[in-house]
């Protein structure tokens, strides 16, 4: 994810079986890879929501859009404007707005494999900067959205929407070509700095039938040894998928490390320095879960396939919470049945 990928990265899968298509194509897929603002006043509240009938949101003086919605705690959810392409930043209450502890590029990356291939392609891939062309955003009360074409015959429209405990990704592609894909991937990539920071994995944990553990528990060593040894270094635990039988491999110069016990949930969380705070990635199903430690990124990447004509919906909920892990657990598992695949 810190690198672009080209077509010699894509992998040919024609002598190998379902389970081991997923995770040959799941590894092409990786490799691509204070004060706070008082809260709104009944007038503001109101000029709010009529700006969200009208679907546009405030105009600034540069003509830019006011791309910032709230929710009733003064968490903020805002375009991150240093970026053309589609990136968003959370800020938590009491944080000033320029706080980049959370941003998300949204997505990272839209990756197909068309019906009879071997190889998937990416249609898209974040770049930042003041690169590429700036998606045409709407405000509603309390959502961020675009629509955007790719190559392909490909409409995506991509939609976030701030709730009390956290923030719902949703990213609906609609297929307008007369050809299937097998996959379509539209990747999420929350990335934390500042508090929450997790370089070494020591604060980020999965879930397994027996409770939590460290996503990276099976490598005391990262503790002590060199950062430039440790990194680059990408961290992965299966859910539906089997695991994998080589634990530690070397792909392209980025270690990879396979957890030998599966989770029993699509589940990811990472504690604050102070663990006043945890943020946490979960969907509905996936392939497996995982992080490069050096963004302390979270991955719960779900996947869906595209008929022609036809639509699919991929959820992902981000839970930014004061609480317990066991807490925060429990409100992913009462939520995780409204993302609906």
């Amino acid at each position: 994810m810190n690198r672009q990928s080209t077509s010699e990265d894509m992998m040919s899968t024609d002598r190998v079986g379902p389970v081991a298509l997923a995770a040959l194509l799941w590894g092409t897929v990786l490799l691509s890879a204070c004060a706070s603002e008082p809260p709104l006043d009944e007038v503001a509240r109101a000029l709010e929501r009529h700006a969200a009938l009208e679907g546009n949101g405030d105009a600034k003086a540069d003509g830019h859009q006011d791309l910032v919605v709230r929710n009733r705690a003064g968490m903020q959810l805002m375009v991150d404007e240093e970026n053309t392409q589609p990136a968003l930043r959370i800020v938590l209450p009491g944080h000033p707005t320029s706080d980049r502890s959370i941003e998300v590029l949204f997505p990272e990356h839209v990756t197909v494999r068309e019906h009879g291939a071997t190889d998937a392609r990416q249609l898209y891939l974040f770049r930042p900067g003041q690169s590429g062309e700036r998606p045409q955003w709407r405000r509603s009360e309390r959502s961020l959205e675009y629509e955007r074409d790719f190559p392909g015959g490909v409409h995506m429209l991509a939609r976030a929407t701030l709730e009390e405990d956290g923030v719902r990704f949703r990213f609906k592609p609609r297929n307008q070509s007369d050809r299937a894909y097998d996959l379509i991937l539209a990747v999420l990539d929350p990335r934390l700095t500042g508090e929450l920071h997790d370089e070494r994995l020591e604060r980020t944990y999965v879930h397994h039938a027996d409770g939590f553990d460290l996503l990276a528990s099976e490598t005391p060593a990262r503790l002590t040894m060199p950062l430039d040894r440790w990194l680059p270094a990408r961290y992965l635990a299966s859910f539906t998928w089997p695991v994998p039988p080589q634990r530690v491999e070397d792909r392209g110069g980025i270690t990879y490390y396979n957890k030998s016990r599966a989770v029993d949930a699509p589940f990811i969380a990472t504690l604050s320095r102070d663990r006043h705070w945890v943020v946490a990635s979960f969907t509905r199903t996936t392939g497996n879960v995982w992080s490069n430690p050096e963004l302390t990124c979270q991955h719960v990447d779900p996947e869906g396939a595209l008929s022609p004509s036809g639509e699919a919906t991929l959820n992902t909920k981000m839970l930014v919470v004061r609480g317990s892990l066991d807490e925060v657990f429990a409100m992913a598992m009462r939520q995780r049945d409204s993302l609906e695949k």
